[in-house]
């Protein structure tokens, strides 16, 4: 594994762009990356010990929605006979032939099987769960015709494809289970039409949404939707993220305007053209956003801007108990407050953040609400009252405003960087659980209180931070990745908090999407006709099962 990241005080440098930069190693030979094999219907299949885990997941699923008792015992007679399971995958000789003609079509040093790489684009250090399997080659086009390429190659000889873009992803969105090749957008990060007056932009997905904003920020626009510092907008759109900002400005599946989408067998697609409103026939664009690469590849993007508000203003208030702290953040959004984000920090998270160092103050290390204002001055000046009324009301203490825009940026910044400050905190060995649940407004002060206890009751580092304006709630927890009783017990945590939000009516997850760590929480939210559904969906656009398989759910 990765060692600690160094935390700066400043912005993570973007993964994929560090990749970019790097040269790309020619070559070697094929390996198995030491994974188990069986053999089904002739096909050599990967069993690891992620996979077993996940497939131990899935069965706890049965268990829990039909209360089949002896899912255990079905498990190990599947794993002892393998049975025939979703599509057949090419062999190593098909493999190597495919790699080869895209070579051939895209330049020897598109397309790489370096050792290095391979793991870069299989394994992740942000990622709860990864597998042992890799992919066998990662392919890097520079424009939508060589993705279309690339995708007729892989229909041709029924080759996985994995899309790649950034690498922040929390559920193994990017893992290759079942080997294939991934595709890393990083080439692809140019901005190809700005239109101020129609306040949207065209770009491609390795674009970076803070750079973003920075090379857009003489239009007096900008792109609202704010997941964490190195994310992309590919990433983005195919988790459907949304970030601090949801409160006011909603998430990533309400600023995407249209698509243009590579499909599995390399036809090229625009979902929609450029007007906000249309009725003109399905809704393509929203079923791409949030299918995590399942469906097809997106090459570029069309994004709806907002305007820069004339004023900001970052503010601080710490409260008694995580009860209170959410009951504030409830009543302001109640009330209609146009705030522009409000955060929750628990104590420990908050001591993160003084460990960290990113701003000029020390601040006190309990349950905190963390509020973003903007707008017009005088709109500014109302809502600041407002809150400090709503808040004192629930015992918070004084507001504590940064003190210029530079510290603004830091203090929140200091909030979007919880995840990357709680991982440079780690000793050798060590790992962060991160993940996430949304529930209705008026169940989050429960399940943040109940979780937060379960997680002190550990014994381990563990923080609780939410996007608590619009019901989203994570957890991080930090625990001895080389102990398997410790991640059982976090594991069995992070099971209990789950489904606790679905059995409040919410969701398994919020903003990090299914990938392969919740396929199994997605059978108890929606239940299989619903998941049969949906893959009916991708078998009408990906009938060989080629585009990111074993994400979200199983293919039978």
């Amino acid at each position: 594994m990765a060692g600690s990241r160094t935390f700066a005080t400043g912005i993570w440098a973007s993964r994929a762009s560090r990749i970019c930069r790097s040269k790309i190693v020619p070559h070697r030979r094929w390996q198995s990356h030491g994974a188990s094999t069986a053999t089904i219907q002739g096909q050599q299949v990967f069993w690891t010990t992620g996979r077993v885990i996940l497939v131990s997941a899935f069965t706890g699923s049965l268990t829990y929605l039909f209360g089949i008792s002896d899912a255990s015992t079905h498990l190990r007679q599947s794993l002892a006979t393998p049975q025939p399971s979703g599509p057949v995958y090419a062999k190593k000789a098909t493999l190597e032939k495919a790699v080869a003609e895209l070579r051939e079509q895209l330049g020897e040093d598109a397309v790489s099987t370096d050792d290095e790489d391979l793991h870069r684009h299989g394994y992740s250090e942000w990622s709860s769960i990864n597998i042992d399997v890799l992919p066998v080659a990662v392919a890097y086009p520079k424009n939508t015709e060589e993705v279309s390429q690339i995708a007729k190659a892989c229909y041709k000889h029924k080759i996985p494809i994995i899309p790649y873009s950034g690498g922040t992803s929390l559920e193994a969105n990017f893992s290759a289970p079942f080997g294939g090749v991934s595709v890393d957008f990083c080439f692809m990060d140019k901005i190809l039409n700005l239109r101020p007056d129609d306040m949207d932009i065209t770009l491609q997905p390795a674009v970076g949404w803070m750079s973003l904003n920075d090379q857009i920020a003489h239009s007096g626009l900008f792109f609202p939707v704010d997941p964490g510092p190195s994310a992309m907008i590919g990433g983005m759109v195919g988790t459907s993220c949304s970030g601090t900002n949801a409160v006011r400005y909603g998430t990533m599946k309400d600023w995407v305007v249209n698509l243009t989408v590579v499909l599995a067998d390399g036809t090229v697609i625009k979902t929609k053209r450029r007007p906000r409103k249309s009725a003109a026939g399905y809704n393509l664009t929203g079923l791409f956003v949030g299918s995590e690469g399942t469906l097809g590849l997106v090459t570029e993007i069309t994004l709806k801007l907002a305007v820069i508000p004339q004023q900001t203003s970052v503010a601080v208030v710490n409260f008694p108990s995580t009860r209170l702290a959410a009951a504030t953040a409830m009543s302001v959004v109640r009330m209609g407050i146009p705030i522009a984000a409000v955060e929750f920090l628990d104590d420990v998270q908050m001591s993160i953040v003084n460990k960290a160092g990113a701003t000029k103050k020390q601040w006190k290390e309990s349950p905190t609400l963390f509020f973003k204002f903007s707008g017009t001055p005088e709109g500014v000046k109302e809502q600041v009252q407002q809150v400090k009324e709503l808040s004192r009301k629930q015992g918070g203490g004084d507001f504590d405003f940064a003190s210029d825009p530079a510290e603004q940026k830091a203090l929140w910044s200091a909030r979007k960087e919880a995840l990357w400050s709680m991982m440079a905190l780690r000793r050798e060995g060590d790992d962060v659980w991160s993940t996430d649940v949304a529930v209705p407004l008026s169940r989050l002060a429960d399940i943040i209180e109940i979780s937060k206890k379960e997680m002190d009751d550990l014994g381990l580092f563990a923080s609780a931070i939410g996007h608590i304006g619009d019901g989203n709630f994570h957890e991080s927890i930090m625990y001895n990745a080389k102990d398997p009783a410790e991640r059982k017990k976090v594991e069995e945590c992070v099971i209990r908090m789950v489904d606790r939000a679905l059995e409040m009516e919410g969701t398994c997850t919020g903003e990090h999407g299914i990938g392969l760590g919740k396929k199994a929480s997605l059978v108890k939210e929606l239940g299989l006709d619903t998941i049969g559904v949906m893959q009916k969906i991708k078998a009408s656009l990906d009938p060989q099962g080629i585009m990111n398989p074993g994400k979200i759910f199983d293919l039978n």
